[in-house]
């Protein structure tokens, strides 16, 4: 019988047939070299003038930055990833009590990105969780492991603040007042996605996920230490970002492009997979609320505004425009753009 999930303890030995790419599509993992001076900012530095500089470069010319002396605990960080293993670890009848295809489940396993609309699948699993406010989400989370929802519930806290430190250099980044981008994003949602990529046996043939940027503010991603994976499109080309000790990749989301009017770009993203290992890697998601209203600061747009390269928008109708899409397909800020 076929299963739902990847993660089923089966090993397979051919790649099957619905996760195999078109020829033009695949990763050519041989032309692939490693990101060069990927920046790293310590954010325990006493020289803030000095750290918001860094990051308004990174952003700038990057899109994505690694941080180290960020304020988790790295035991904290340790339990996250091994209670993560530890799930996909479940035997599989427990864990498809929890599947779903439906994105508009606030707690549910999956595979892939979006099976009932997609014709060529991506080689994950991944569980899916609200995380804010917690005392409304925590309830409807695994059960098993024993220590899951305790965990995974102060690993949200910490990241959740990480996340609103990094908004405040970034908007001071941009000449803007510390806590301008908290402000326009209102009450910001969290969500996680706990990714987990099986040994996969042609991994020149498919993906882990396709190219694509994230939809959201602000993205908090804790790579596997041992097993690399994450991939970013650089000056046009796929360069690899790999692991840095105690540190979390931070992605800028779209939000953060439309708001700073193009200036920081939302970087293109994808997870490719190997033969040998499975990896595990949990992105941290902050999102606007709902109903906040996404534009260009108007210090980033000339006097007149009229400069602003992104019309006005409220993150719901962004949101929907998104999911209602492949993932690989244009940019979905192409959609919003001031003509």
């Amino acid at each position: 019988m076929e299963t739902k999930v990847l993660s089923s303890g089966i090993r397979f030995s051919n790649l099957p047939e619905s996760y195999i790419r078109p020829e033009s599509e695949r990763p050519r993992l041989s032309e692939v070299s490693a990101c060069e001076n990927v920046p790293v900012i310590d954010l325990g530095s006493n020289h803030r003038a000095q750290v918001v500089n860094q990051v308004g470069l990174a952003c700038k010319h990057y899109g994505f930055f690694q941080v180290t002396n960020h304020g988790v605990s790295s035991e904290l960080v340790e339990k996250m990833q091994s209670v993560a293993h530890e799930f996909f670890d479940l035997p599989l009848e427990e864990k498809l009590k929890l599947y779903s295809d439906d994105p508009s489940k606030t707690m549910r396993l999956s595979t892939s990105f979006n099976v009932n609309k997609e014709k060529i699948h991506n080689w994950r699993d991944y569980l899916r969780l609200h995380c804010y406010p917690l005392h409304k989400y925590v309830p409807e989370w695994p059960s098993i492991p024993s220590s899951f929802k305790e965990i995974v519930g102060m690993y949200c806290t910490e990241v959740r603040e990480l996340g609103f430190r990094i908004q405040e250099l970034i908007s001071e980044s941009l000449g803007l007042e510390k806590d301008y981008i908290k402000k326009v994003l209102g009450e910001q949602g969290q969500h996680m996605a706990v990714n987990y990529y099986p040994p996969c046996p042609e991994p020149e043939l498919t993906y882990g996920l396709p190219g694509h940027t994230d939809p959201n503010a602000l993205t908090i991603l804790l790579q596997d230490l041992q097993v690399a994976g994450l991939q970013v499109l650089k000056d046009g080309k796929w360069v690899a970002v790999n692991p840095h000790p105690n540190a979390f990749v931070i992605n800028i989301g779209d939000q953060l492009q439309a708001l700073s009017n193009g200036i920081y770009k939302s970087v293109w993203h994808r997870a490719i997979v190997n033969s040998d290992m499975p990896r595990l890697s949990v992105a941290s998601f902050l999102c606007p609320f709902d109903d906040a209203l996404i534009s260009p600061a108007n210090g980033l747009t000339g006097n007149d505004g009229s400069g602003a390269v992104y019309r006005e928008y409220t993150y719901a109708e962004y949101y929907k425009k998104f999911w209602s899409r492949n993932l690989d397909q244009e940019h979905c800020l192409e959609l919003f753009k001031n003509h």
